[in-house]
């Protein structure tokens, strides 16, 4: 009986989950652009080859994305992927940001990765987390993470739930937008001349 509810209760939540999912639902088994006539390579994403392998960075972090816009295979599938590539230290940072339109879960294959999320209600929860552990995002909530290694380079795995599930910089939304400086200013309790220098190294 107990296990009958269990189910039950897992079916609800299912449901529940894929009514919220972030991409609208699809009539047919896929979508393919215009003109186009699929076979297995439409279906087939090597974009990730060298991330995985550890191909060639050129940065402090560095993020490989498979989403329709790479992999338009993806269309109406409500689901995507991307490669983290972190270097050491904490050179290695994926800032602060949001994903609106889904959760992230990330999975480290290489090295140690320190993790942050921070809950409505400003509540910050972290985590260490090493090759073989995985971390869930929820959706709309800021986030980051940071090489946790000063010595090797980490290598991560978000998986997401949508083909599109965008992103949005906290640093670039705020500074780099145009919002008016004496808005942050008294927002942030600071002066102009601060937000000035902010806004200058985010534009």
């Amino acid at each position: 009986m107990a296990m009958r509810a269990c189910l039950v209760v897992i079916v609800v939540l299912s449901a529940s989950l894929s009514a919220h999912a972030g991409d609208p639902d699809i009539t047919s088994d896929f979508i393919t652009p215009p003109g186009c006539i699929p076979d297995g390579n439409f279906f087939t994403f090597t974009g990730l080859r060298d991330a995985i392998n550890g191909g060639p960075q050129h940065a402090p972090f560095k993020l490989t994305k498979a989403s329709q816009v790479e992999f338009p295979a993806l269309t109406g599938q409500s689901v995507s992927l991307a490669v983290l590539q972190y270097e050491p230290s904490h050179t290695g940072i994926n800032r602060p940001h949001i994903h609106p339109r889904s959760a992230e879960l990330l999975l480290v294959i290489q090295g140690v990765v320190f993790v942050g999320l921070v809950d409505s209600t400003n509540k910050l929860y972290t985590q260490t987390l090493y090759a073989g552990d995985a971390f869930i995002f929820p959706k709309g909530l800021v986030h980051f993470q940071v090489n946790g290694d000063s010595k090797y380079p980490a290598v991560a795995v978000s998986a997401f739930g949508s083909a599109s599930p965008g992103t949005i910089s906290l640093r670039k939304n705020l500074f780099g937008s145009g919002i008016y400086n004496w808005v942050l200013a008294q927002s942030f309790k600071t002066d102009v001349d601060t937000i000035s220098k902010l806004v200058s190294a985010n534009s």
